[in-house]
């Protein structure tokens, strides 16, 4: 590829992102004068005729780009309906490349002439995409098997589109601070260029299908953590020729035959699902590309999920793997803490304290999928919640309006979680495309639980060590200590206790852990986020200036406190005002002080 073919591609690409971009600031302008109803027409022809731009482009560049535009195709939970109508055209077949050039490739790979290879081999191609083109045959012993080839001379074109890519998404940022995809573009820079070697594809292949064969248990309560799906056999490959078993399937866009055939579209999906997070969590080892066109359903009930394409695969570390079940369980149970602790152990860096932001946008992504049918409410959701998060920003680091879209909160991001986060937005685009809805947090949790409960080391319910090491200040404390030893791990997550008598601490004691998923050992000083605890330490006080003669139990608070007397509480005493303080509290201090003697 010359270099006048690649400065024309760069124009094209560029030239056609300003059009757009100034066409959407224009309507923007003008809708600000015309009623709701109008407003509505006018961006709906907006994205119309934007999306037609954007995917003829594409089909005339190929390479990159019919890749990010099936990407796209798939967020119907995001982007507006136009652009999910027009460029999923993009998930069937692109036009065909000509027989010659394909069956020099397949010569030239393999060393022998077609004749000798196939006993059969399709003219018509099964499918055209952005790297290659596959066609049916048969092999000379009667295998039924289907022939990837890659497109002659895509690799320099795919580099390239790398780099015009980037060049876009440096642009965007730049332009609209709140639209900063860079960390997500680059680490498609570093992976991208992996399927463009089918040998790399062929072992990634293998390797998944091993990993999912495999019987396992997981999660809590012993749940199954198997997954039912299919992969066909790798046969034999070079670096642009793959040979695999041929699968006969229903493709995911093909909404007549899936009807035709009672496909059971959210057990599909669900199925697809739990083969993501096996991977994803079991086995650390994922398909990072988990597009429409990546999928077929067996035409043979109960109709099983068939995974193809295994070029882009991500292999990530034990320690990465953890991290990211603790995440995903952290927001489960809405637990900042721990979810805080997991960004920390991905490498995620944040330059600011906002714990319940960061829980928010993290459950973004956990959240359940919504039918493409309710994608406009999902959008302005979506929005809605990132205008709050940008106000309490401005309002914690005190930016101006300007300021806060050129602030990035995150530091650092680890490249392992953005593919991690685009698969999950891909399966999220994968339901709405199919109008199913799928509650993530239920399917997944068995398998981030398979992971993380697998990797932590408590103590058990017999050893002393579960219990922090600290100082024993009394009788009363050594028996406390050897009660929890008693009850064990099994009954007790974490605590701290802190008593005083006499104005000496007679107990001291923290054991266990932080959190049913963090692992780290409680100690004296470990924070907790607590509720309702201000009744029980005001009714403390109360006490103490009861003890030092300042205040009487018989004394009504009307008495202290003369507003207090209003609505009929004029002859409520303080002894009974500390009761109904303590009402919650009360239970669990009789637990504990029936359980040993304080005397």
């Amino acid at each position: 590829m010359g270099w006048g073919t690649l400065i024309t591609r760069r124009l094209k690409v560029f030239s056609l992102a300003l059009f757009v971009y100034f066409d959407y600031k224009a309507v923007q302008k003008r809708v600000q004068w015309v009623s709701t109803v109008k407003k509505n027409a006018i961006w709906a022809k907006t994205h119309e005729r934007n999306a037609r731009r954007v995917l003829k482009l594409m089909i005339e560049l190929e390479g990159l780009w019919v890749k990010m535009g099936q990407y796209l195709s798939t967020r119907a939970d995001v982007l507006p309906e136009p652009y999910i109508e027009v460029l999923k055209q993009l998930q069937d077949s692109l036009p065909p490349r000509p027989l010659e050039e394909v069956c020099g490739t397949i010569e030239k790979e393999l060393g022998k002439p077609m004749r000798q290879l196939f006993a059969t081999f399709d003219v018509d191609p099964l499918a055209t995409a952005s790297i290659a083109q596959v066609h049916r045959a048969t092999l000379e012993d009667g295998r039924e098997v289907v022939v990837k080839v890659q497109h002659d001379g895509i690799k320099e074109i795919i580099l390239e589109d790398l780099k015009n890519a980037k060049s876009l998404i440096e642009w965007i940022a730049w332009a609209e601070p709140q639209y900063d995809f860079n960390p997500m573009i680059d680490e498609w820079c570093k992976e991208a260029p992996k399927e463009l070697d089918f040998n790399h594809e062929a072992e990634n292949t293998r390797t998944v299908s091993k990993n999912l064969s495999r019987k396992t248990e997981g999660g809590s309560g012993g749940v199954s953590s198997d997954v039912d799906v299919l992969i066909p056999e790798i046969i034999q490959s070079t670096e642009k020729i793959l040979i695999l078993e041929y699968m006969d399937g229903i493709r995911l866009h093909d909404n007549d035959s899936l009807e035709e055939y009672g496909v059971d579209k959210k057990r599909l999906v669900e199925e697809i699902t739990r083969a993501y997070a096996h991977q994803i969590y079991i086995d650390g080892f994922f398909n990072g590309d988990p597009h429409p066109g990546n999928f077929l359903v067996s035409k043979e009930p109960p109709h099983k999920p068939i995974l193809l394409d295994f070029g882009l695969t991500k292999r990530i570390s034990q320690s990465m793997k953890q991290a990211l079940a603790k995440m995903f369980l952290s927001c489960a149970e809405g637990d900042q803490v721990a979810l805080l602790s997991a960004f920390a152990e991905m490498g995620l860096k944040l330059r600011v304290d906002m714990p319940q932001q960061s829980m928010e946008i993290a459950s973004i992504f956990f959240r359940q999928s919504t039918t493409a049918t309710e994608a406009k409410e999902n959008i302005k959701a979506l929005n809605e919640q990132r205008e709050r998060n940008a106000k309490a920003l401005q309002e914690k680091m005190k930016l101006n309006k300007k300021e806060v879209k050129h602030f990035n909160p995150v530091d650092a991001f680890p490249g392992d979680a953005i593919i991690f986060m685009r698969v999950l937005n891909l399966l999220r685009g994968l339901s709405a495309s199919l109008n199913v809805r799928i509650v993530y947090l239920d399917i997944m949790r068995p398998f981030a639980e398979s992971t993380l409960l697998g990797s932590l080391t408590r103590g058990p319910s017999t050893n002393s060590e579960w219990i922090y090491d600290s100082p024993v200040n009394s009788e009363v404390e050594s028996k406390l200590r050897s009660l929890l030893l008693e009850m064990g791990s099994d009954k007790i997550l974490g605590l701290q206790v802190c008593a005083y008598k006499d104005g000496k601490v007679i107990i001291d004691t923290a054991a266990g852990t932080l959190g049913k998923y963090d692992p780290r050992p409680v100690q004296p000083d470990s924070l907790f986020p607590v509720f309702s605890v201000t009744k029980g330490i005001t009714a403390g006080m109360v006490h103490w200036l009861v003890d030092q003669g300042k205040l009487k139990y018989e004394e009504t608070v009307a008495d202290i406190w003369p507003k207090f007397g209003t609505n009929k509480k004029e002859l409520i005493k303080v002894q009974k005002l500390i009761s109904l303080m303590l009402c919650n509290e009360t239970r669990c201090f009789r637990i504990l002080t029936d359980s040993f003697d304080t005397s």
